[in-house]
């Protein structure tokens, strides 16, 4: 078990994703500072009640899976103001947490496995080549790299990454987020976004 500051958000952060953000409260300036100058990742996890930013009296209830962030890059535009662009590395169940008196939350977690690498099946061939579509169109778009929401190397040929990808794009509820976060099993997985794809008419026959 290990001991790290949660940032509770109201989006999943999955193993692999990209996620910028601005920082402007002063319990997340600390702890993002101390991340930055120790190069510690902080954990993000999905908030289920309560807003991401702290109001008097206001309860917050946090989901019990979350991914590790690590840093990649930092700028500091404003007194007051912290842009970093961060990548999710490993996924973790929370044991205890507790909120201290600045209102930061600290927990003791567990690290779950990561991902095996799994080659995609044939029956789910066209969730990736669905994905590889959508890539070449932004990058056909010209987004920058920085603004892209998929970051690489892109694994197109692995199912939790592929899988951890759409999971991200796509407009799931809270729940279904969480329970596709905690799958651990990647091709399962795969398989819960190729019925929601279809479903939403996203994938070619």
């Amino acid at each position: 078990m290990t001991s790290i500051p949660l940032f509770p958000l109201n989006t999943v952060l999955y193993p692999d994703g990209y996620l910028p953000l601005q920082i402007f409260e002063v319990r997340y300036l600390d702890m993002i500072r101390k991340c930055i100058t120790g190069e510690q990742p902080f954990g993000v996890v999905q908030l289920l009640d309560g807003t991401e930013v702290r109001k008097p009296g206001q309860d917050e209830t946090l989901a019990q899976v979350g991914t590790l962030a690590r840093v990649l890059d930092w700028a500091a535009p404003l007194s007051g103001l912290l842009q970093i662009k961060c990548m999710g590395t490993q996924r973790f169940q929370i044991v205890s947490s507790e909120q201290l008196k600045t209102g930061l939350w600290m927990a003791e977690v567990a690290l779950l496995p990561p991902d095996m690498a799994v080659p995609i099946p044939q029956e789910q061939q066209n969730v990736a080549d669905a994905l590889g579509a959508l890539i070449r169109t932004l990058q056909e778009q010209k987004i920058p790299l920085d603004q892209m929401p998929i970051q690489p190397p892109y694994r197109l040929d692995e199912c939790g990454w592929v899988a951890n990808r759409w999971c991200e794009l796509l407009s799931l509820t809270p729940v279904q987020k969480q329970l596709l976060l905690s799958q651990e099993n990647p091709v399962l997985r795969l398989e819960l976004i190729q019925d929601t794809l279809s479903e939403n008419g996203l994938l070619e026959d």
